[in-house]
This record gives C-alpha cells, sequence and structure tokens, in this order.
C-alpha cells in the first residue's frame, strides 16, 4: 500500500520521511565527521596523516561494493531484514573504529563500516519506491536530498568539536549511538516497504544478470548516467575548494568553513524549490532545464578561471549558482531512474547509488590528479560533469525510444507470470 500526505496525518508522513532521511545521512556523517581528527587521529597512532586518509578511501571502497551486495538482498528477504543485518554491523564496527589502536585497523573497520552504513541509502531510496505513489517519489527523494545537503554543515562542525574538547574515539562512539536510534526508529516506525520475494537467487551468475536486466531499462540507464555524471561535480568541488580557496584565495580555516556552509545552502535551497515546482512541473521538464543552466554556468566559470577574470566573490556567487543544478538534478534523476521498477527497486537502487560513488570517486581522482596549484582543474571538472550529464539527455532524445523497451518489458511480464 502506498502511502501519502492525503492518506495519513502529517506526522506520520513526518517521522517517515525523517527516518528514511536519517538512514541517508548514515554514510555523509560517517565521511564527514571525523575529518577535523585527522591530524589527532595520526598523532594517536604513530602513523602519518596520508595514512589515515586511507581509512576514507576504504569507506568509499566499502560504500561502492557494499550498495551491489544488498540490491538483491534487499529483494529477495525484503527491506527490514537486510536493513538490520546493515546497520547492526555498522553499529559494531563504528565500535571497532573507537577502539582501534593501528591505522591498520582503523582502515580495515571503516571498510567494514561502509559495508554495513551504505544499506541506509539503497533501503531508503528502495522503501521511497515501494511506498510512494510515484508523482510522490520526486518529492520525497528532494526531502532526502536536503537532509543529505545538510550533513556537511553539521557533522564537520560536531566532530572538530568533539575531537577538539574530548578525543577522536568518541566520533565513532557517537555515530554508533545515532545508528541504534536509527535502528530502533526502523523497528517500531519504518513501514516494511515490498514483501520478500524468495523466487529472486543469489548465485552470482543470477544476480549479475538481475543487474546487466536493470541496465537493460533505458529509462534507468539514461537517467542514472545522466544524474550520476552531473551529480558527480560537488565531488569535484569538494575535492578541489580547499586548496582553491584556501591557497589561492587566501582564505582562512574558519572563513572555508563558512564559505562550505554557504555553498551547502545552494543544494538545501534548490531541493526545496525543486519540492515546490514539482507541483507544476514533471520531473522531466526540471532536470532537462537544470542541467541546460547548469552547463552554461559552468562554461562561464571555466572560461573566467582560465583567463583568470574572478575574484573570490564573482567565484563563489557563480558556483552557488552552478551548485543549485544538484538539488534539482539528483532528486529527480533518481526518481525517474527508479519508476520503471517494481520487482527490482532494491537492485536498481544499489545499482544507482554504487554507479553515483564511482563516478564521483573518478571525479575526485581527476581533480588530484590533474593538480596545477590553480582553480582550473575543480572547475574543469565540475563543468564536464554537467555537460556530460546534459549531453546524455540531448541523446536520448535522439535515439528512437524503442530500442531495449520492448525486450526490457517481455522481461518483466516473464518475471511477474
Amino acid at each position: 500500500m502506498h502511502i501519502s500526505e492525503k492518506q495519513v496525518n502529517k506526522k506520520q508522513y513526518f517521522s517517515v520521511v525523517l527516518i528514511l532521511g536519517a538512514l541517508c545521512t548514515i554514510s555523509p556523517f560517517s565521511i564527514d565527521m571525523y575529518l577535523p581528527g585527522f591530524p589527532a587521529i595520526a598523532r594517536d597512532l604513530n602513523t602519518s596523516i596520508s595514512n589515515v586518509q586511507l581509512s576514507l578511501t576504504g569507506y568509499l571502497i566499502g560504500i561502492a561494493i557494499g550498495q551491489l551486495f544488498y540490491g538483491p538482498l534487499l529483494d529477495k528477504y525484503g527491506r527490514k531484514k537486510p536493513l538490520f543485518y546493515g546497520l547492526v554491523i555498522y553499529i559494531l564496527a563504528s565500535l571497532g573504529c573507537a577502539l582501534s589502536q593501528s591505522v591498520e585497523n582503523l582502515i580495515l573497520m571503516r571498510f567494514i563500516q561502509a559495508i554495513g552504513g551504505c544499506v541506509g541509502m539503497v533501503a531508503a531510496q528502495a522503501i521511497v519506491r515501494d511506498i510512494f505513489p510515484i508523482n510522490k517519489t520526486a518529492q520525497v527523494l528532494s526531502l532526502l536530498t536536503l537532509v543529505i545537503a545538510i550533513s556537511p554543515m553539521v557533522a564537520p562542525t560536531v566532530g572538530g568539536y568533539v575531537t577538539s574538547h574530548f578525543n577522536w574515539h568518541l566520533v565513532f562512539i557517537i555515530l554508533a549511538i545515532i545508528a541504534t536510534v536509527i535502528f530502533i526508529a526502523t523497528v517500531f516506525f519504518l513501514p516494511k516497504g515490498a514483501l520478500p520475494d524468495p523466487a529472486i537467487s543469489l548465485r552470482p551468475d543470477k544476480v549479475v544478470k538481475n543487474y546487466i536486466s536493470v541496465l537493460q531499462n533505458r529509462k534507468f540507464l539514461v537517467y542514472m548516467l545522466a544524474g550520476g555524471i552531473a551529480g558527480a561535480a560537488p565531488f569535484a568541488y569538494i575535492a578541489g575548494s580547499a586548496d582553491v580557496f584556501m591557497n589561492n584565495y587566501g582564505l582562512s580555516e574558519q572563513e572555508y568553513g563558512w564559505l562550505f556552509a554557504f555553498l551547502a545552502f545552494a543544494i538545501i535551497g534548490s531541493t526545496q524549490l525543486n519540492h515546490i515546482l514539482l507541483r507544476k512541473y514533471s520531473s522531466q521538464q526540471i532536470i532537462i532545464v537544470s542541467m541546460g543552466y547548469q552547463t552554461v554556468i559552468g562554461l562561464i566559470i571555466l572560461v573566467g578561471v582560465w583567463n583568470e577574470w574572478f575574484t573570490v566573490i564573482p567565484l563563489i556567487l557563480l558556483m552557488f549558482v552552478f551548485l543549485t543544478g544538484h538539488g534539482l538534478n539528483s532528486p529527480n534523476a533518481a526518481a525517474l531512474s527508479l519508476e520503471p521498477f517494481l520487482k527490482n527497486a532494491g537492485s536498481a537502487s544499489a545499482m544507482l547509488g554504487s554507479m553515483r560513488m564511482a563516478i564521483g570517486g573518478l571525479v575526485s581522482a581527476a581533480v588530484s590528479i590533474f593538480h596545477t596549484g590553480t582553480a582550473f582543474p575543480m572547475v574543469l571538472m565540475m563543468t564536464l560533469c554537467a555537460v556530460g550529464g546534459f549531453l546524455v539527455l540531448f541523446v536520448d532524445q535522439k535515439i528512437p525510444q524503442n530500442i531495449l523497451e520492448e525486450d526490457f518489458i517481455n522481461r518483466e511480464s516473464s518475471v511477474s507470470a
């Protein structure tokens, strides 16, 4: 049964969306909250900061891998059972991180922590597809994007305070406590979503075949690629912004913190705008316009940085406008990607999340590889992401619409039978 604002009271609707949002913030908090503690961790474990950074790499690898495993599990056993196991793994691994006495152990625990924690995003997206009507999906995903966008503003601040006033170990204990609260909320207040489907096989060849089937759905493939490529732009910004604004433009650590918060509002505000726009326009209409203007703004920034036209204020303002596109692109692309799926929503959600993380990782790595000591590598990758996402949508309009669709429909019909 679908849940909508008209079918339940506002309190229930709010609580369901809040729990789903909390599930989505597990990984962002896990990534951002311990970043201010890197120097303290390095000192305490008698290692270098570069080695501590490998714990972040381990977490990102765990996210990309883990999501692909949870997709079939969520489809076969229902949404809640894999979610419970994943949260338990995350809680135990968080405590393992807090008790780590070596950087090697911390890296391993972070990898396991990611394997458990990434279930939150996959399950949340699948449950949204299960319990909300299609015309409400993008709106709910906009709210989840809003919650995720707030995380980078809150997590580093909390982590910095805890590390400076207590110690870095407490950061991971807090993460374990947060996950425990979320676990309890999912047990008592979160709808079950899709029922278990025993017909789904977990044999590796069957799992791979299932993922191939997901990728062969044209609508999923188009919006997964468009959203994933365009959605990787913030990864380029995160990877390069500290060096650009602190070393090139001379901002202090405190000023950079305020800048990070200000630019986060670009995403927060646009997700709320998206919620309003969806009352009048379709997700397809919104995403083509947002990716279009994001491409134009990106090209303006790129040309301006290349020709050294901008002081810090114009650059910040243009980046603010550019990043509003993410709050419009991401939820609509996710909703359109998942729309065709009923039986395989878990696998589709897992593939969507894993591909987004993989593309984002490649983009952030490219910013580091092509580092020149200027803003150009960062804005180049941001612009390429916007252009790439827009081109995917443009090319889709030029290819006959019947390609892959008939085969997919036949496949879905045979599975249902």
